[in-house]
């Protein structure tokens, strides 16, 4: 029996399973679906086999969504409050799973942009900074750097973030929209850092805006590790387009950066999640 057939198989039975087990556990499939994105992005590890087969066959029932106001106020809704910190506790893992192992390359890669930049650059700013892992992380790769701010939306992460991190006095966790706080205390020789799905939850126009924002500040750089549909063709279609069962915005992000003003020194993707998305990644400065 060839691969694909197997695969085919299991999907079938692995459905057929699933949306039984939903059938007759009406209760228990409700408080998997509570939350769409919750449903998408739960850790399977915390889930039992049952479980994980009842949300497979429940993320195959998500309506489509095709509305773009609706999908950022959705998603929206969801950083903001505390189903993000319950979020952010369960995929803590991932920092070390897929952060350490998969992402940090592209800080080395920052380092000698840094040390080649004829101004010398004081704050780190990471938007959508989550459980603060990451900024703790490049506190300790960039002792030169005074300043790591970290903002969210989630004024409930934020809280424990800056329990947690209390003895590291350079960091600084904010709760705030990005683009509100950037418009009043953004300012030049700033690195700006999104780690791992950040400015997917932005529209195009209003992506566009924050990185125009950006670039008019000053000499600024910007790490962007971001998620793009797997089938998303730069080439092809250059314009963002929905991808994922969220859904979230697959962007251009060298075309958005360009646009903006800012040369790209560097940019690369990785195939992730078993082939349905790939994590794209870029260094963009704005002199």
């Amino acid at each position: 029996m060839s691969t694909k057939l197997k695969l085919v198989l299991y999907q079938i039975v692995s459905g057929t399973l699933g949306n039984a087990l939903v059938f007759f556990r009406p209760e228990k499939a409700r408080e998997l679906s509570a939350n769409r994105i919750a449903l998408v992005h739960r850790n399977k590890k915390n889930l039992s086999i049952s479980e994980r087969l009842m949300r497979a066959a429940l993320i195959q029932k998500l309506d489509k969504i095709q509305d773009y106001d609706v999908i950022a106020e959705q998603n929206r809704n969801f950083w903001i409050n505390q189903s993000a910190t319950d979020l952010f506790s369960e995929l803590k893992d991932t920092f070390n799973t897929d952060f350490l192992p998969h992402c940090t390359f592209i800080f080395e890669l920052l380092k000698s942009e840094l040390s080649n930049h004829p101004e010398e650059f004081d704050t780190i700013v990471e938007i959508g900074t989550g459980n603060g892992d990451v900024l703790n992380y490049l506190s300790s790769e960039f002792p030169n750097i005074n300043r790591f701010i970290g903002i969210d939306l989630c004024q409930d992460q934020i809280a424990l973030n800056n329990k947690k991190y209390k003895d590291n006095k350079r960091l600084n966790f904010i709760a705030s929209d990005a683009f509100d706080w950037i418009q009043t205390n953004g300012h030049d020789k700033t690195v700006f850092v999104t780690s791992r799905g950040v400015l997917e939850y932005f529209k195009e126009s209003q992506l566009q805006e924050l990185l125009n924002t950006i670039y008019n500040l000053g000499p600024t750089m910007f790490i962007a590790i971001e998620p793009n549909g797997a089938d998303h063709n730069f080439e092809t279609n250059p314009n963002s387009e929905l991808y994922g069962h969220e859904p979230s915005f697959s962007h251009n992000y060298p075309h958005l950066f360009k646009n903006a003003g800012f040369n790209i020194w560097h940019f690369s993707q990785k195939v992730w999640f078993k082939a349905t998305d790939k994590q794209t990644f870029v260094g963009a400065k704005s002199s």
